[in-house]
């Protein structure tokens, strides 16, 4: 009787998820432009339709393209293969909540802004193959909390850093030019440590360098030079572990590199202030010696001295001519040589063209007389 009762309080609500399971999956609309030659995506799709094929078209994902993308809020899997996408903008699938799969192989995509999957929090597989993608910023692929599914092949990617948090299944890198140097060992470790699937593991081998080339990107043996360098990946664990980092240790670790930055930019300065004064003092001394020449030349030019007594003599001579004068002059001290020397340099032209001596003593001309 029990049975019974709760068989029938139950089958209405069983019934009406069969009817929700049935109605879901006759509700799929599926649509395929494939080869119609659009350059736009058409507008009069009908709106429930959740798989469309728009693959070898010349469609390129511009603003116009975004814009219609959103009113198809239904879809679960986009087909853009094969058509002229150069670039992935910003929110670009903003309203396809309900996305599991996107394939965008064999376009040109070389640009693929940071948020470009915003919104995408059901994607399962994303298929970006056969592109001319050269670099991936790891922080593109935060949004996407429900990827397996990542395909990257035939693209010109020689590096890549491992998202945090990836959550990965299957992973497929072949087709790249990998660069095995120090800078692929983090993508290394992340393959051989986690539980995701290295598609055709065998083929995805190193382009550089040379020595390498026989090399599987999961098997490259690398020195201990490169694991000094790099850190392992964070993964889950370690990233918890250091959110509880005791403050205490975080702020004495902080003081002490604020102390050492503190000495080296004491030093920094005292060594910056004695460069600046010994410009300034050596512009100061070269300016003095280009712009105020005259006190150097003044010593250069200064060679005054006594007279010796026998410049005294031979001075004498050339005015007088006079022997017995230059007798007596001889016999006279430095003093009296001085003073005869200053006389005969005190000359007056008189008017009739004879030099008058003004110091010739006229008491000794009348005796002379």
């Amino acid at each position: 009787m029990k049975t019974t009762c709760i068989t029938i309080l139950f089958w209405p609500l069983s019934r009406l998820l069969l009817s929700d399971d049935s109605q879901s999956s006759r509700t799929e609309v599926k649509y395929n432009f494939t080869e119609m030659n659009y350059s736009l995506i058409p507008v009069d799709i009908n709106k429930n339709i959740t798989i469309l094929d728009l693959s070898y078209n010349q469609i390129s994902l511009n603003v116009t393209d975004i814009r219609v993308l959103q009113t198809y809020f239904l879809l679960t899997e986009l087909y853009l293969i094969e058509n002229n996408i150069i670039m992935l903008y910003n929110n670009s699938f903003g309203n396809l909540s309900n996305l599991e799969i996107l394939n965008m192989c064999t376009n040109s995509i070389h640009i693929i802004q940071q948020d470009a999957f915003i919104g995408l929090n059901k994607l399962k597989q994303l298929h970006l193959c056969q592109n001319k993608i050269f670099q991936l910023n790891p922080d593109i692929f935060v949004p996407l909390k429900n990827l397996i599914l990542l395909n990257l092949q035939g693209n010109l990617i020689s590096y890549f850093d491992v998202p945090r948090m990836f959550h990965l299944e299957s992973i497929i890198l072949y087709g790249n030019p990998w660069n095995c140097s120090c800078s692929l060992l983090n993508l290394q470790k992340w393959l051989n440590t986690s539980n995701v699937t290295l598609e055709n593991e065998n083929i995805t081998t190193c382009a550089y360098p040379d020595i390498l080339k026989c090399y599987s990107i999961t098997t490259v043996p690398y020195n201990a030079e490169c694991y000094s360098k790099f850190s392992p990946p964070i993964n889950e664990d370690l990233y918890n572990h250091s959110q509880s980092i005791n403050n205490s240790t975080f702020n004495s670790s902080l003081n002490n590199l604020k102390n050492s930055e503190h000495k080296l930019l004491g030093k920094s300065w005292a060594f910056l202030l004695g460069v600046v004064v010994t410009v300034l003092m050596t512009s100061f001394l070269i300016f003095i010696a280009i712009k105020c020449p005259i006190w150097y030349n003044f010593l250069l030019s200064y060679n005054h001295h006594r007279l010796e007594e026998h410049e005294a003599e031979t001075y004498e001579d050339g005015f007088t001519g006079n022997s017995s004068s230059l007798s007596q002059a001889s016999h006279t001290n430095s003093e009296e040589t001085t003073v005869i020397f200053e006389q005969l340099h005190s000359f007056v032209i008189d008017d009739d063209g004879f030099i008058e001596d003004k110091y010739i003593d006229t008491h000794e001309l009348r005796e002379e007389n």
